[in-house]
């Protein structure tokens, strides 16, 4: 194909061909109801602003990161604090493990993290509660943002008791969800071993699926949540299921997709050390648009739909027009002009026939 015709071609396409019809795009929207939900979602997704609410809550997902482990830290002092026989093999383990006389130097470490376990789990929950509320917020405010129902912002301290409760309600629900799908896998695998089944290969297939199935019902659940109880203003939950179910087939496939990404950039010696870091990064920035992009979703669909609001022109206010003319009007010059020329043709009349 020519160049004038590829050139024609993307003219129709854009600007909907030379008889003014709809353009390709459209034509596609109007045939396929998933498309132009998509392309509506997409949209939404951008005149709202979603890639910059993602990388905040990917810069909030990250800071917390520190103070939790810090907590785990702290944890894990007290664990070996009131366990001292777990506390002596751990010391043994690293002294044949390490070369030279670094466990000289490892183990007064993990004595000092023992020893100071409560302050350092005390800055760790203050850092915690700290950037988990602004992850919490920033959340909030997205989800907000892209229903199109950004209510006005209250007091500081009211906004940081709801965050809080929010956070929460959220990580009750990702550990009851999580919980009852660990406990029910768990559950089937016990009752196949004890009925003789559990190293047949049907056995095995049925609870990688039941595994799968437990799964995205367990991201439907939080989706769920996240998109209608999140927001400020908040949306029933039957306005929310469709999306909910999207984001949790599409949320299991983003996991599986991470896992491959992840094996493949930490095989190598640079990868081993950042990696990891990275990998988290990438994982959290691209499951936050994805979660704002379901949330879009929700809210362009047919029965979520609000018409924007047209606003009210104000009261009409009748001025009076006052006109100050320093000459005469144009009627008035018009009169004068002509009077002037009909007194000067008389005028001249007379002074003909006197000189006649």
């Amino acid at each position: 194909m020519s160049a004038p015709a590829v050139a024609d071609q993307q003219d129709d396409q854009k600007d909907g061909g030379a008889d003014g019809g709809p353009s390709r795009l459209e034509r596609l929207r109007a045939k396929y109801a998933w498309l132009d939900h998509m392309v509506k979602a997409g949209g939404r997704y951008s005149e709202r602003h979603g890639d910059h609410y993602a990388a905040a809550i990917t810069f909030f997902s990250v800071l917390s990161l520190v103070p939790l482990i810090m907590v785990a830290f702290a944890v894990a002092g007290y664990v070996l604090f009131f366990n001292p026989e777990l506390l002596d093999e751990l010391k043994d383990s690293i002294a044949e493990n390490v070369p030279g006389s670094l466990a000289g130097t490892i183990n007064p470490i993990i004595d000092q993290a023992i020893e100071q376990r409560s302050s350092v789990g005390l800055f760790g929950l203050l850092g915690a509660l700290y950037s988990g509320v602004g992850w919490m917020s920033n959340l909030r405010e997205a989800l907000s943002e892209q229903w199109a129902q950004v209510p006005e912002t209250p007091a500081m301290l009211k906004r940081l008791l709801f965050d809080l409760l929010a956070l929460g309600g959220l990580g009750l629900a990702l550990v009851g969800s999580f919980g009852i799908t660990g406990f029910a896998s768990g559950f089937a695998t016990d009752v196949l071993n004890i009925w003789g089944f559990g190293d047949q290969v049907w056995a095995q297939v049925a609870l990688r699926v039941l595994g799968i199935v437990l799964g995205i019902t367990a991201n439907w659940l939080i989706f769920l949540w996240v998109i209608a109880r999140l927001p400020r203003e908040h949306a029933t939950l039957r306005s929310a299921a469709k999306a909910a179910l999207l984001g949790a087939v599409g949320f299991e496939i983003l996991k599986q997709v991470m896992t491959i990404y992840l094996t493949s950039v930490t095989s190598s010696p640079s990868g081993a050390i950042f990696g990891s870091f990275l990998g988290l990064l990438v994982f959290v920035f691209f499951a936050s648009r994805f979660v704002l992009f379901v949330t879009a979703w929700a809210a362009t669909a047919k029965e979520n739909e609000q018409p924007e609001e047209v606003p009210v022109p104000g009261p009409a206010v009748i001025h009076q027009e006052v006109e100050v003319r320093s000459g005469p009007s144009t009627g008035t010059a018009a009169g004068l002009l002509g009077a002037g020329l009909i007194g000067g043709l008389l005028g001249g009349r007379l002074l003909l026939g006197r000189r006649r």
